[in-house]
């Protein structure tokens, strides 16, 4: 696993984003259909260098033409999505894929793309609803029309590709601002696999990270528990209790990207629980309790997590171990 690749700090410089929007005739990928696309890419500084803005004749009804306006009128003499991809592919290349709610669009463009024989070149995705959700803004809600509000962006056509991807792009701007001012870190996701296999939702590097990072090997040996004013030690296994201030995205990123281990469960062998309560009566923070494993919040973790001293790494325990047992381990 490569763990620089789950998140990444908001002020290290980046090639640029491509910002994109869909609107479709359904819910599901590789049935409903892609009818309107926006894809911007950005420069490093948010200036738009390329584009592709277009209506699609999807071949099938529209759907919920009083959501996006679009009728089979409409779209009947509009090109496909075919007929585009090689524009798409260029705005894409070399660029993170951004989108509000991304898991949506980028099963929608990916589910295309495969209809077209076409594979997009994207490394890396990031979703804008879970970075506006680091920035503690205190707004009612984290929807587009919300935030576009925040920061005054303007929005003239909602439900509009274009325009929903141009308010995308100014959210983003005032979100990276913010996310640099406060050292806030960047959900940035990894993906492996560029097609969508029979138009169904299961990219894993699309599911919660939570869920992946649970069934991730830690390449550390666990050093035990830990030692309030000692640094955290690579290996150490760290479970999340509901009570926190901060995102469990976040935290698990900060988490795998330090060479620490995150378990979903809390026994003796846990390093420790981040969990703000302070006397917890339920979930792991209690459970924590119960079994003596450390607590701490989650601003004491994002203090420490930056110091994290080496740990002991599987390959070098297994060469050190005598034949033997060596053979006994596999």
């Amino acid at each position: 696993m490569n763990r620089v690749c789950w998140g990444r700090p908001a002020r290290d410089p980046d090639a640029g984003w491509a910002v994109i929007d869909v609107e479709t005739s359904g819910f599901r990928p590789g049935q409903a259909r892609v009818i309107s696309l926006a894809v911007l890419g950005l420069d490093a500084d948010g200036r738009v260098e390329q584009s592709v803005v277009s209506l699609l004749n999807p071949g099938v009804d529209p759907g919920p033409t009083h959501v996006h306006g679009l009728t089979t009128a409409m779209l009947e003499d509009q090109p496909q999505f075919g007929d585009v991809v090689g524009d798409v592919v260029e705005v894409l290349r070399g660029r993170t894929l951004v989108a509000h709610n991304v898991a949506f669009d980028y099963a929608f463009l990916a589910a295309e793309a495969e209809l077209a024989d076409a594979a997009l070149p994207v490394d890396s995705v990031m979703c804008t609803v879970e970075l506006a959700r680091r920035l503690d803004l205190g707004i009612d809600n984290l929807r587009l029309e919300t935030l576009a509000a925040h920061w005054g962006v303007t929005q003239q056509r909602p439900h509009d590709a274009f325009d929903d991807a141009l308010v995308l792009t100014g959210v983003l701007a005032s979100a990276l601002e913010r996310a640099r001012e406060h050292d806030i870190w960047l959900p940035v996701r990894p993906v492996t696999r560029r097609r969508w296999p029979n138009g169904r939702v299961t990219h894993d590097e699309l599911r919660p990270l939570k869920a992946l990072a649970s069934r991730m090997p830690c390449p550390y040996l666990n050093p035990g528990p830990y030692v309030r004013g000692r640094p955290l030690v690579q290996g150490m296994r760290v479970a999340l209790a509901a009570e926190v201030r901060r995102t469990h995205e976040e935290l698990v990123e900060r988490i795998l990207h330090a060479g620490l281990a995150y378990t979903d469960a809390v026994d003796r062998e846990t390093s420790l629980v981040v969990c703000n309560e302070a006397a917890p009566e339920q979930g792991k923070g209690y459970q924590a309790r119960q079994l003596g494993v450390p607590v701490v919040s989650d601003a004491q973790f994002m203090d420490s997590v930056g110091g994290v001293v080496g740990g002991t790494g599987m390959e070098e325990f297994i060469a050190a171990a005598p034949v033997d047992q060596q053979l006994a381990l596999f």
